[in-house]
């Protein structure tokens, strides 16, 4: 069973309410641009999940039965314990990830957003979970709990978490003595200077005061990280760093400095190459937020796209359904597509409606086909005529308002200058 699958609705649902919250008190804390962005991340990061969960089955499988002392069986309090050690190793991993290269590159795209809200908690990067098993969550296994235990409870830790991610919930008095509030994460999304690598801790905030990375909101919190990235493209917010230590790794000179880099802390590089890159703070005087000028009405299209993609996303990483691994990745490269046009379409791209064209084909035949090959549809059912009216209309919508010529929205290119998101 793959639990983000369960808990993904619930997610969805919060963040929709906290829209039409956010909506209907115009407090500006949605912006359309960075919410596709957000949400195309997630939908990416959904489908590495799956990929992700047949490693921890295989890896911890052979831990927990070749290694682990005895086995540790599901109770209520086990699973507490277990919950409480989950959220202490996060709690380093997650500090590590603020300090080294590597680390950093795995965790970035997850701060690379400049808005406080429900769907940045969705703007999940796509290779940190697997670092989080890979290099952390082993010793769980080890220790004797069950590769299906760590996985859920991880997801579960993970949903602990992601209601932080919102500007609603002021202080919450006496709970924030000991458990993780919005008011603590919204300092840790910060790049205000005396903000910068603090409240690492998600579920527990009492892991930060004991080791001295604790900082109170006070000041108006600036989000963001202090190089960002300035683009809606999720491929481009997930590789920017890793493209940026791969860059100078093959510049240095020195075959020593093409190994550490990757392993030395934020902003080091190779002495033939260049200065560090500094990390300065700054606030919400000094940001200046990205945006692009985009397809005329691209919102109606893009939030029916959503929706679709959704339902796709949701067949394609839904264990009960009995796909194969190759359709789940046939799949996953229609969902890849999708996220990486609506990128294209917010900037306004002539080659995204190309690939809308293509994406909108491919993925309505290989679904039709894969549930075809199932016996959950037909070639001549509703689902087929159903699909065929939602892709002619999205066709026509497209040929009729996405031209080069009819924008809209204000445009804040990119500053040639920001070379790394730290």
């Amino acid at each position: 069973m793959n639990v983000y699958a369960l808990l993904s609705p619930l997610a969805i649902l919060l963040l929709l309410l906290e829209i039409v919250y956010c909506v209907k008190k115009k407090n500006g804390y949605y912006s359309f641009q960075d919410t596709v962005a957000n949400l195309a991340t997630g939908i990416g990061n959904q489908c590495i999940n799956l990929a992700v969960l047949f490693f921890v089955y295989h890896f911890y499988g052979w831990l927990y039965n070749n290694v682990a002392p005895w086995k540790i069986p599901a109770t209520w309090y086990s699973l507490l314990i277990l919950l409480l050690l989950q959220d202490f190793i996060f709690y380093w991993f997650h500090r590590v990830g603020h300090t080294i290269n590597i680390f950093w590159a795995a965790h970035m795209p997850h701060h690379s957003s400049e808005e406080m809200n429900l769907s940045v908690g969705l703007r999940a990067s796509f290779t940190q979970r697997m670092f989080q098993f890979l290099f952390f969550d082993w010793i769980l296994a080890v220790i004797g709990y069950s590769p299906e235990m760590i996985y859920s409870m991880a997801a579960v830790h993970l949903f602990l978490a992601y209601w932080h991610h919102t500007r609603i919930i002021k202080k919450m008095g006496i709970l924030e003595k000991v458990f993780v509030t919005p008011s603590h994460h919204r300092v840790h999304h910060g790049v205000n200077t005396q903000y910068l690598d603090k409240n690492f801790s998600e579920f527990l905030i009492i892991w930060d005061k004991l080791f001295g990375s604790f900082e109170e909101e006070k000041e108006e919190v600036c989000y963001g990280v202090t190089h960002p990235p300035r683009t809606w493209d999720p491929i481009y917010i997930n590789i920017q760093y890793w493209k940026q230590l791969w860059d100078d790794a093959v510049a240095a000179d020195s075959w020593w400095d093409k190994i550490r880099i990757w392993f030395m802390p934020l902003g080091w590089r190779p002495k033939n190459v260049g200065q560090a890159f500094p990390r300065v703070g700054y606030t919400r005087d000094n940001q200046v937020k990205f945006s692009s000028k985009q397809f005329r009405n691209t919102k109606p299209y893009i939030i029916a796209q959503i929706a679709a993609g959704l339902v796709y996303m949701f067949i394609a990483i839904n264990l009960t359904m009995p796909l194969t691994i190759a359709e789940r990745l046939i799949m996953t490269v229609g969902i890849f597509m999708m996220t990486i046009g609506w990128g294209g379409i917010l900037r306004a791209k002539k080659w995204a409606v190309a690939l809308e064209l293509f994406r909108l084909i491919y993925m309505l035949v290989t679904l039709i086909a894969i549930l075809n090959a199932h016996g959950m549809a037909n070639w001549i059912g509703w689902q087929m005529i159903a699909g065929l009216l939602f892709v002619g209309a999205s066709v026509l919508w497209m040929g009729f308002f996405f031209k080069p010529h009819a924008l809209e929205g204000d445009a804040i290119p990119a500053d040639p200058g920001l070379k790394v998101a730290m």
